[in-house]
């Protein structure tokens, strides 16, 4: 019983080590995940996590790589980056804000517009029309009501098997900035409420340090 009790604590120590150096690193952006760049574009992302989706591209290699919410272009261009070493697939990314100086990849596309609006859904339809293996990463607005609409539009795109990832499910004291609001975490629990054709992929959050805490969806049906 005692050595039940002591192993308790330990699991509860490391738990608080972990959200403690996740908000660490979180607050000091500037010096971290707000300095981080790739072929010098930068991509606002914690490198673990990018660890992460160069792992599913190599094992899934899918056709199609739909990014929502583009910024400087960093990420876009690292996806894209991975589809050529794997010889295979092509990045769309989307976002309401042009901007100059975005990276170009003969397998990366730009769309502008608003990640739910018809206009975008209807382009995405015809451009992956006819392709196999498609995964998804949400990362516009992070307000609950436009992710959950993210997700509910997106998760018609994604294969069985391949990945629907929220982004940034972290905020709203999940651990971090905890006055943010309902966000992407809220959207994930009401929207697997609804569907049971995805599931928590916790084996992608093996490095303990996630932005995207219980956001690597797997569709299994």
């Amino acid at each position: 019983m005692r050595l039940q009790k002591i192993i308790k604590n330990i699991f509860r120590v490391d738990d608080r080590v972990i959200k403690n150096f996740h908000k660490l690193y979180y607050d000091s952006l500037d010096r971290t995940w707000n300095n981080t760049y790739w072929f010098s574009i930068p991509v606002e992302k914690c490198p673990l996590d990018l660890w992460v989706y160069q792992e599913i591209v190599c094992k899934l290699r899918p056709d199609i790589i739909i990014e929502t919410g583009t910024a400087q272009g960093g990420s876009a261009l690292f996806l894209a980056s991975l589809c050529d070493l794997s010889g295979k697939g092509r990045v769309i990314s989307i976002d309401i804000i042009e901007k100059a100086n975005r990276p170009a990849h003969n397998r990366l596309t730009y769309l502008l517009g608003s990640s739910i609006s018809d206009g975008i859904t209807a382009n995405l339809r015809e451009a992956i029309k006819g392709s196999g293996t498609i995964m998804v990463i949400l990362d516009s607005d992070h307000r609950k009501e436009h992710v959950l609409n993210e997700l509910r539009i997106y998760s018609e795109f994604v294969t069985k098997g391949s990945y629907l990832i929220v982004e940034d499910t972290n905020v709203n004291g999940h651990p971090v900035s905890p006055n943010y609001g309902a966000g992407p975490m809220e959207a994930v629990r009401e929207f697997l409420k609804e569907r049971r054709d995805f599931i928590i992929d916790r084996t992608r959050e093996k490095f303990y340090l996630t932005f995207n805490p219980d956001g690597y969806l797997k569709r299994i049906g």
